[in-house]
């Protein structure tokens, strides 16, 4: 029989340790907590753990700090940071500090759940995510060409774009999540030792995702496999055409994507993107 999976539930809230240890309780996982960062500190310091979850702000050590601490004595350690009071510097420290995700209160069971199941099913490498550049308005980061790594800076964009309307940012992580797994599986063939360039502006009026993978791009008229590329007469050919070629099913990325955005527009090789959201 494998161990058990060590998580470490770091908050001042006991409310919030009764909660997640509920929903978090599994045979395969075995759950301790700490009061505050302090203690968090020296269960660390004293054992390792597969996985940290910490809020933010608390007495003596805060999450951050507690992360930053962790990635010192314990690099390999993933860290998941929660808060209530949720801020794009805060965002931005976490990336740089490798936590492995970030979740505002109040949390939905079902999404920590998630999360948490990725992270202890996940091998991740410290340079997975690589800051570039980072401020509120202007993030710029190289990704590994894994899927996992898709899945966890999406959380971290959706965090930073909460002051929009729940309908508008969900549409924006689904059509940036379609282009950025496009560019990860067929630009970059999945293959963990290429990369992924992104960069989020935010502007007065309007949102800008940038997408640049490693491959020798393509045309949107030669993508048989794609919806994009169906005959009016025809919305549902590239299924035969995937079918034939033995790919998974989809395809439905591009076209999916063209109707959640304003502008998608590519550069003349085919493996840059942007992508571009008004705001109202």
């Amino acid at each position: 029989m494998p161990s058990p999976k060590q998580i470490l539930i770091v908050d001042d809230d006991p409310d919030v340790h009764q909660l997640l240890a509920a929903a978090l309780q599994a045979p395969d996982r075995r759950i301790d907590n700490a009061a505050d960062g302090l203690e968090g500190l020296a269960r660390v310091q004293a054992a390792p753990y597969d996985l940290v979850i910490t809020d933010v702000t608390m007495p003596g050590l805060d999450g951050l700090e507690l992360l930053e601490r962790i990635r010192k004595i314990r690099p390999d350690t993933r860290v998941m940071v929660m808060t209530v009071a949720s801020t794009p510097e805060d965002i931005i420290r976490a990336l740089r500090e490798q936590a492995f995700t970030y979740l505002s209160k109040p949390f939905t069971i079902p999404a920590v759940r998630r999360m948490v199941a990725t992270a202890l099913e996940s091998t991740p490498s410290g340079d997975d995510i690589e800051v570039l550049s980072a401020q509120p308005h202007w993030l710029s980061l190289r990704l590994r060409c894994k899927a996992e790594t898709a899945d966890r800076i999406l959380q971290f964009l959706r965090e930073i774009a909460m002051d929009l309307p729940a309908k508008e940012r969900e549409n924006i992580a689904t059509a940036f999540r379609e282009i950025l797994l496009n560019a990860i599986e067929h630009g970059g063939g999945s293959d963990p030792n290429k990369h992924v360039i992104i960069t989020y502006v935010r502007g007065q009026r309007a949102l800008f995702y940038y997408v640049r993978d490693p491959g020798q791009g393509f045309s949107l008229d030669d993508i048989p496999h794609a919806a994009v590329s169906n005959p009016a007469d025809s919305p549902i050919e590239h299924v035969e055409v995937r079918q034939h070629l033995g790919m998974r099913p989809g395809g439905f990325g591009i076209f999916m994507t063209r109707q959640l955005v304003d502008e998608m527009i590519y550069n003349e090789k085919g493996n840059e993107v942007l992508l571009i959201k008004y705001l109202e």
